[in-house]
């Protein structure tokens, strides 16, 4: 009985040794991002990239910033032993000029349950930024290029949300990263926050227009991007009606037309 009872043991404390090990291991790249200098008004975007070294999937439970200046995402399918993923950072730097240091905390079923990533920078005007640079590092520098300045949506109805497409190319050495837009009116946005544009490559841009003033309008909006040459305006122009139902329709030729 004692051999037998020595034996379940052994056996309890070999499955207990093997149970510690099985287990997903989090290894990242490295946990710190310097982003340098950061032109104002661009979202400033990093992806932290780890490979699981043990023997057990890893999935993450969640990210957790340390502000709301930074949104995180990451991968968020199970990670099997041996591939990699990625947890994304991205900072907002519009109205928040000068020396930044954020966290993200990564939880998951790792062995270690909780990972703190940190990205810093410093957040400089455009004029500052390109006053900063070599001649070297404006060759490399990213180049928004628009296919056109100026979008006119004809007639609209207060209330109505129209887009507008832009083609943006960039010219430039580096990835193109578009930021806010800004306006006066407040009523100009994105309809989908645009990805980063490659050397070369073009995107098409949707912008919202949410004017609500009635009348002949037109409004500027500033497009920030990490181009060192400064913003790039935009200018929409739209007759806002208050409404284009059936109401608005006239006799045209014994025909019912939209008014015009």
């Amino acid at each position: 009985m004692r051999n037998i009872a020595s034996l379940l043991f052994s056996v309890a404390l070999l499955l207990l040794c093997f149970s510690a090990q099985a287990q997903g291991v989090m290894t990242f790249e490295k946990e710190l991002h310097d982003f340098g200098n950061v032109p104002e008004g661009t979202m400033a975007t990093h992806e932290f990239k780890f490979k699981n070294t043990g023997n057990q999937p890893i999935v993450i439970a969640g990210v957790q910033a340390s502000c709301g200046c930074t949104t995180p995402d990451w991968t968020k399918t199970p990670v099997l032993p041996g591939k990699s993923g990625v947890v994304k950072a991205v900072y907002s730097s519009a109205g928040r000029p000068g020396v930044f240091n954020k966290t993200v905390t990564v939880t998951s079923n790792s062995s270690t349950p909780n990972t703190t990533l940190t990205i810093k920078g410093t957040v400089v005007g455009a004029e500052e930024m390109k006053a900063s640079l070599t001649p070297a590092q404006k060759a490399l520098a990213p180049r928004l290029v628009l296919d056109r300045n100026t979008h006119d949506f004809g007639k609209m109805e207060a209330g109505q949300q129209p887009t507008a497409r832009f083609t943006v190319k960039n010219m430039g050495k580096q990835d193109l990263l578009l930021g806010m837009i800004t306006s006066s009116c407040n009523c100009v946005g994105y309809k989908k926050a645009p990805q980063p544009i490659k050397p070369g490559q073009s995107a098409v841009v949707e912008v919202l227009y949410a004017q609500r003033q009635i009348g002949q309008m037109t409004d500027v909006a500033t497009l920030n991007s990490n181009d060192v040459e400064g913003t790039t305006k935009l200018t929409l122009k739209a007759n806002v009606v208050r409404d284009l139902n059936a109401a608005s329709m006239v006799k045209e030729s014994a025909t019912a037309v939209p008014f015009k």
